[in-house]
């Protein structure tokens, strides 16, 4: 039986939610384990904590998989309860908008400091 063009199954959203999930199971206990170690008390020690590049480079990578997570998620959502096109394709905007301001404003906070 052939697919109709356009048609979703639903498979890559799975294999994505799984794929963000075990990156977010990986990372943030490791980032976690970091800042305990750290325990910065000033201004001076978060900037210490964030100063190696493979610190960076985690949060960036924690943030964009919890962005694509909260993505496929969010558009699931929409495209089974959110009958009206323009409603959903307005609300997709504002997570998209949302998700993607936020990874780019924790990428410009990280490296601003530095």
């Amino acid at each position: 039986m052939k697919r109709a063009l356009g048609s979703h199954t639903g498979t890559g959203s799975w294999l994505m939610q799984r794929a963000t999930a075990l990156a977010l199971a990986v990372l943030l206990p490791l980032l976690a384990i970091r800042l305990l170690a750290a325990l910065p008390a000033d201004y001076a020690g978060w900037r210490a904590a964030f100063a190696p590049t493979w610190v960076r480079v985690a949060w960036l990578l924690a943030a964009l998989s919890l962005a694509l997570h909260a993505w496929v998620g969010m558009r699931d959502l929409l495209m089974d309860y959110v009958q009206p096109m323009a409603a959903r394709l307005a609300l997709y905007l504002v997570v998209i908008g949302t998700l993607a301001g936020s990874v780019i404003w924790l990428m410009a906070s990280l490296w601003s400091a530095t």
